[in-house]
């Protein structure tokens, strides 16, 4: 029951303090030596946990260490017992290697000298207070006393205080044997409770009786109840010098040693064991002399202080998964994104933020989350800058190519590119060069809706341009195939110009529709770990619907491309569209994966606007630029006539001679 109780007591003082117990048990003092093996064997189950705690009777103990030393785990566990276990040498005999280390508690209870000497001048005729004493000195000293039926005939040397080498016990040796006697732990206890006893009598004689000697009637009988107040009030020095007092319960001020079982190095250099005091405990005070203390040898060294770890504690970003026993652990990584809140808890940070895990406020790491640096493409960047200087290119190229136009505008080479659509497809290359600077700069609502208008528009501009242009060449190629009887229509220069400008009419209202439906803005995006990009607001639908206008014009101009490609020589500008329009579907096939699988979309939007726009500008217009400066014998009106293979023939009214006819 002792022990049941202790150790109930043990384990809800521990928890206090967040000591685990890996498991526990109980098991009788009379269990035979398998149940104590068994004991082991569920040590063994959690070996990182190395202190056995015994509130145990000094056998049990005993039997407890034999069973360790039959399992060869000697050394491999620190046992600390109660002080049924105490100092006691019966416990640890035969077995002092698996002790070793061993650490066990003591009641307080200093050596009484007055004793020694009351004890020592014990004989055996006038100590007759005690019938059992002749026979324990015949034991102690082996010799054998006159004393009737309590004579020893064992023993053939009688025992005498006379000087007797040869037969007698001499006191010389009976003194030294009894200098060798150890006294129980427990005596100062007696010694204190026959004190309280008689002091309290004592007070309670001298307030009942008033001091009279003898039992006064008031104390016939004494009462137990009055007697009991008079003993918890007592209060002494005892003869060891420690103050004696009690509390309300009644119990002592609490009084232990603990002692410590180690090998000693004796000067023969041989080694034997012994019990060493390394510490007290008096009345709430706890003094350890850790430097005397010989711990088993668990890791390795008996100087090294074990350690009874189930789990240790996790690194920096990781979270303990607790399993069974809130001491056992498994250690969890959190997220890249998640923040340690507390032991056991991981925590995403919110969107923009991001763990700082060197704001660490206890060795457990835990951390904050901190706001993630806004990105966004600037004009500093490399891929931007390549975009812009090609750009500038186009722009100063345009530029250059529109002025030469306009100087020799009517000139057979400018004449015959059909002038009007050529301005157009210029400024819609220009429109398409500078939407690289709106599409880099930082995203605002300004921003983000030119650059939801201009690329688009730039490309109706161009294209629109185009395929009204192979629209007209397409048509006089099948009119050359057979005899028209009226004159075709929409063939005039303005109305090319009418039919783009519808066109573009309805890019634009694409345009404005979508921006209705999907308002242009900045946003952050977090769709990349670790990373906030400003971004324009927009969907997939906000740039596949207007671009998807002008792929429906970049496939038609293809298309009349491919019809028209086999025109004479002096209509060689359909090959150049033909060229242009095939790089260009090289160009956007490759555009729409890259654009909507990758992250760098702004320098894409760029980069394939502006190639689309250079390829335009150097396969339209520069054949026409190298004939009108560096081969102007080449810019004459016959060049620019159709062949008597290419003719219009409209019923039977009168035309123009087909030499005459000017692709315009």
């Amino acid at each position: 029951n002792y022990g049941e109780r202790g150790i109930e007591e043990f384990e809800t003082k521990i928890r206090q303090y967040n000591v685990c117990i890996s498991s526990s048990g109980s098991v009788s003092s009379t269990a035979d030596e398998m149940t104590y093996e068994k004991v082991i064997d569920r040590l063994e189950r959690t070996p990182n946990a190395t202190v056995v705690v015994c509130f145990c009777e000094g056998m049990t103990v005993r039997n407890l260490l034999k069973a360790a030393k039959r399992k060869n785990v000697v050394q491999k566990y620190l046992f600390i017992g109660s002080d049924g276990w105490g100092n006691r040498q019966d416990v640890v005999e035969d077995i002092e290697d698996a002790a070793v280390g061993g650490i066990s508690v003591k009641l307080y209870s200093p050596r009484l000298r007055d004793f020694d000497d009351h004890y020592s001048n014990l004989k055996p005729y006038n100590n007759s207070r005690n019938p059992w004493f002749k026979e324990f000195w015949q034991e102690k000293f082996e010799c054998r006393l006159d004393a009737g039926d309590d004579t020893d005939y064992r023993y053939n040397k009688t025992c005498s205080e006379t000087v007797n080498k040869r037969q007698s016990v001499t006191i010389s040796h009976r003194e030294q044997t009894l200098a060798d006697t150890k006294q129980d732990s427990k005596l100062g206890f007696v010694e204190n409770a026959v004190y309280t006893m008689a002091y309290a009598l004592h007070n309670m004689h001298r307030d009942v009786c008033g001091g009279v000697p003898g039992l006064c009637d008031a104390m016939k009988p004494i009462n137990g109840s009055i007697y009991l107040k008079y003993l918890l009030n007592v209060t002494f020095n005892s003869y060891s010098g420690e103050d004696v007092h009690f509390d309300d319960n009644g119990d002592p001020p609490g009084r232990y040693e603990f002692i410590n079982y180690q090998p000693v190095l004796l000067p023969d250099g041989n080694t034997t064991y012994s019990y060493v005091t390394i510490g007290t405990w008096k009345t709430g005070v706890l003094k350890m002399n850790e430097p005397l203390i010989h711990w088993p040898s668990i890791k390795g060294s008996s100087s090294l202080t074990p350690e009874s770890i189930c789990s240790r504690p996790c690194p920096k970003g990781h979270v303990k998964d607790v399993k069974g026993v809130t001491c056992c652990w498994a250690c969890i990584p959190c997220k890249e994104n998640e923040t340690v809140v507390d032991e056991t808890t991981c925590q995403a940070c919110a969107a923009g933020l991001w763990p700082n895990h060197n704001l660490s406020v206890t060795f457990i790491i835990f951390s904050a989350c901190e706001e993630i640096p806004i990105e966004f493409t600037s004009w500093d960047d490399s891929g931007a800058i390549v975009a812009m200087t090609i750009a500038c290119v186009g722009i100063l190229l345009t530029v250059w190519i529109a002025s030469v136009f306009i100087r020799h505008n009517n000139t057979p080479v400018v004449k015959a590119s059909t002038r009007e659509l050529s301005y157009i497809i210029l400024f819609g290359i220009i429109v398409a060069c500078c939407s690289n600077f709106v599409i880099v700069a930082k995203p605002s609502i300004v921003t983000c809706y030119l650059s939801r208008i201009l690329p688009g528009l730039a490309f109706s501009l161009m294209y629109g341009a185009l395929v009204t242009k192979t629209n007209r060449i397409a048509r006089i190629l099948e009119g050359s195939k057979k005899i028209m009887t009226k004159k075709p229509r929409f063939m005039s220069a303005s109305a090319q110009v009418v039919i783009t400008g519808i066109i573009i009419g309805v890019e634009s209202a694409i345009i404005t529709v979508m921006l209705i439906i999907e308002p242009a803005d900045s946003k952050l995006d977090y769709s990349v770990v670790k990373r906030v990009r400003l971004v324009c607001h927009t969907t997939p639908r906000g740039v596949i619907v207007p671009l998807g206008f002008d792929l429906v014009l970049i496939i038609m101009c293809t298309l009349y491309a491919i019809k028209t490609r086999n025109l004479p020589e002096n209509f060689n500008e359909a090959k150049f569209i033909g060229f242009t329009m095939y790089t260009t579907c090289v160009i956007w096939s490759g555009f729409f994966p890259i654009y909507f699988g990758g992250e760098s979309r702004v320098i894409t939007m760029c980069i394939s606007i502006t190639l689309s726009a250079m390829v335009a500008l150097v396969l339209l217009f520069f054949p026409k630029v190298y004939i009108i400066i560096w081969a102007p014998e080449k810019n004459t009106r016959g060049a620019f006539t159709t062949s008597k293979d290419v003719r219009c023939h409209i019923g039977s009214k009168s035309m123009p001679s087909a030499d005459s006819m000017e692709y315009k």
